[in-house]
């Protein structure tokens, strides 16, 4: 059963940067970074078990990425506590965006989600 009370409370805040450095001009792909920070604002201990991403490029191109855990980790959190991580994605437009939820229990057994807000994945423009 999935709750959403104040007990069960994980707050995502994601901040996302280009990386020119990683960029394939003659592919036309373009890398971003996305640095994601889990704080757990609830009551109960909860542990993060899998992540659902969509994924969509400046032409509406959308994908979607199922799995367990992220970055090869299950954190537990602690009420208070949090946990912060750095991944990325390749996009085929300089701009799109990302959005999804984890998937946590908490340590009553409880399932719920924690949701991950729409953001943006965007290159600077380039002045001449």
């Amino acid at each position: 059963m999935q709750k959403t009370s104040a007990e069960y409370n994980i707050a995502v805040t994601v901040h996302s940067q280009f990386l020119a450095n990683h960029m394939e001009d003659d592919l036309e792909r373009y890398a971003f970074s996305y640095t994601v920070t889990l704080h757990n604002k609830g009551t109960v201990a909860a542990q993060l078990i899998s992540r659902h991403w969509i994924i969509t490029d400046g032409h509406g191109e959308t994908k979607e990425i199922h799995g367990s855990g992220v970055v090869g980790q299950t954190p537990h959190l602690l009420p208070g506590t949090c946990f912060e991580y750095t991944s990325g994605t390749i996009l085929d437009t300089p701009l799109g965006t990302m959005q999804g939820s984890y998937q946590m229990v908490a340590t009553d057994g409880t399932y719920f989600e924690a949701i991950i807000a729409p953001f943006s994945l965007i290159m600077p423009a380039v002045v001449h």
